[in-house]
């Protein structure tokens, strides 16, 4: 089995899980994050390989982070995260690669994920408020790379940190002919390790 199956066979398993636990159907969760419930279907049977975008949707709806869709079932709740075990996803569409840093399940409020994003990629996240603040940092490694956060557009290039509050419409873009090569940490001022763990691509 491909290491792509093995990925979405991974999400297809949370995101079921994570719908029944919260006794959620199909249909309420197709409405409550705005995905359609023939896609959140095929999400769960492993046949569909979404998008960020779709993701972070669902992460949205379920209350969670976009890093606990990539979680074993249960997660593991062990504080080392070696990188051979580090679960790594490629986006369908933009072709951005995450790796997801941070021990999965354990109880933490920050979140470490590494992300290389290639020549002209665009991903748009339709970011709103949350109950409780979700902050993010993204450190700039290598290369350039655009943010747009809500009215306000920074471009940052190697060695350069943006911090920002995700309550907002965010987009990620890389106009340049060399991939960004970043880290962004993520924490939340909420009660939930898991509800923290919001996305970042």
């Amino acid at each position: 089995m491909s290491s792509s199956s093995n990925v979405n066979d991974r999400i297809a398993g949370r995101v079921h899980a994570l719908r029944t636990e919260q006794g959620l159907s199909l249909e309420a969760l197709a409405t409550r994050c705005g995905v359609s419930r023939s896609m959140i279907s095929l999400v769960e049977r492993g046949e569909s390989s979404p998008t960020a975008v779709v993701l972070e949707r669902l992460a949205s709806g379920l209350g969670v982070m976009l890093a606990d869709l990539f979680d074993e079932d249960p997660p593991r709740a062990e504080p080392v995260s070696r990188r051979v075990a580090q679960s790594t996803w490629t986006d369908p569409q933009s072709g951005y690669v995450r790796r997801n840093l941070s021990p999965p399940g354990y109880s933490s409020p920050l979140q470490l994920v590494e992300v290389n994003f290639p020549p002209g990629a665009r991903v748009a996240y339709e970011t709103g408020a949350r109950e409780w603040p979700v902050h993010q940092q993204v450190w700039v490694i290598d290369g350039a790379l655009y943010i747009q956060l809500g009215d306000q557009s920074h471009e940052l290039a190697t060695g350069d940190c943006l911090a920002m509050q995700l309550n907002q419409p965010i987009v990620f873009s890389n106009p340049h002919r060399h991939a960004a090569h970043y880290l962004v940490a993520i924490t939340t001022d909420g009660p939930s390790q898991r509800a923290a763990r919001r996305s970042a691509p």
